[in-house]
This record gives C-alpha cells, structure tokens and sequence, in this order.
C-alpha cells in the first residue's frame, strides 16, 4: 500500500499540470496508438470493463459469489472496491494533480482504476486465505486472467487516445493500494465486532468480570 501511495503521489508531482504526454509515454503510447488506434469501434469494446456499468455487474457478480459461499467480507469489498477506488479518483486525485488531455482530467486513470480494482478484489478473495491445494492452480489462472483483462483495458484506452500510459500506471497504483487497505479495514472492524461480541458473552455468562465489579 505505501509503495501504490508513493508511486500515485509521485507520478502525480512529476506530471501535474501538465497537458502534454511525457517523452516517456510518447515512447509507450505511440506504437499502441499506430496499431490500435485505427480500430476505434474495438478499441472501445475493450475498454468497456473499465466503464461504469460492466463495473457495476461484475462487482455485483463478485459479491454474489461471495455471498453463496458466505464470505461476507468479500461481498462487502466487492462492492466498496470500485466505487471508493474511482471516488478517490475523480474526488481527490485529479483535480488535485490536473493532468490534462484535450481539456479533460487524465490522472490517473478511472478505466484502469476500476478495472484493476476488481482485479485486485479477485486476487484477495482468491488467493489470500487459506484454500485447498488442489484449486490453487484454478485459482491463480483465474487471478492471471482478471490481469490480462486490466492490462488490456489499459492498453485500450491509451490506443484510444483517453489517457497516457503513465495516467494508466497511477489508475493501477490506485486500485491495488486502495482495495488492499479496504480489505485490512473489513477484517479489523469485523474482528473487533466479533472480540466485542465475546467479551459481551462472556461477562453476560459471568466467566468474565472487569476489576471493579462488585464479586457476590
């Protein structure tokens, strides 16, 4: 989460204000552009997972999945992880850099924001607790192609002229840091709540009692 925050905050200081691609993403930008750019209709279809309504279904689809297996935490961090991840986007991050494109606020970038999002909600669920080793070859290619999927949204809106590559590296940054400090944060106030719950059990049961209550 610190490395995402130092890469956000730094690429954000080295571009701001800037309307321009730095020689960096002109050097990154311009084969994509050259090969995909003339192939505008598919270069928009696949950055569609990027968009607002397919983030919305597979996160919803996420949660779902999560609920029948009763992973709660889950659905919740499926359903907080695109629109917190975009909110700091759009809230926070762009205006506060000003990065421009043709007038337009580039960085980072929202498409790879929610795209990678997912995908960094997909990892967690799949690949940080405890599985059984015969699907953790499932899980991992699972993983791997929700990656190839953001990489290839990236790749498409640089192609389709919304966004330099480095706006696509902070949009990354943002999700991966964001959605693993939300992940933390679910896990800590659920296992408070549940400490909570037992201490309240426990003292209800008259197996626990705090130093100044009274002893029969």
């Amino acid at each position: 989460m610190i490395g995402c925050a130092v890469v956000v905050a730094g690429l954000g200081i080295l571009f701001a204000d800037q309307a321009r691609a730095s020689w960096f993403d002109h050097v990154v930008d311009s084969p994509i552009i050259s090969t995909l750019g003339v192939h505008g209709l598919t270069s928009y279809r696949l950055a569609s997972p990027g968009t607002l309504g397919p983030a919305v279904l597979i996160s919803g689809a996420i949660a779902v999945v999560c609920l029948r297996f009763r992973r709660i935490n889950g659905a919740v961090l499926a359903l907080l992880a695109v629109p917190v991840s975009d909110g700091l986007d759009d809230a926070v991050l762009k205006p506060l850099f000003g990065r421009t494109d043709l007038g337009q606020l580039t960085y980072p970038s929202g498409h790879t924001t929610a795209v990678f999002a997912m995908t960094t909600t997909v990892a967690i669920l799949l690949l940080v607790p405890p599985q059984q080793s015969r699907t953790r070859m499932l899980r991992v290619l699972l993983v791997l192609g929700a990656v190839a999927v953001s990489v290839i949204v990236a790749v498409a809106v640089i192609a389709l002229e919304w966004h330099y590559f480095t706006d696509t590296i902070g949009g990354a940054a943002v999700a991966i840091g964001t959605v693993s400090a939300l992940a933390i944060i679910i896990d800590l106030l659920t296992a408070s709540r549940w400490l909570g719950l037992r201490l309240a059990g426990l003292m209800e049961s008259g197996r626990f009692r705090r130093p100044d209550s009274p002893t029969p």
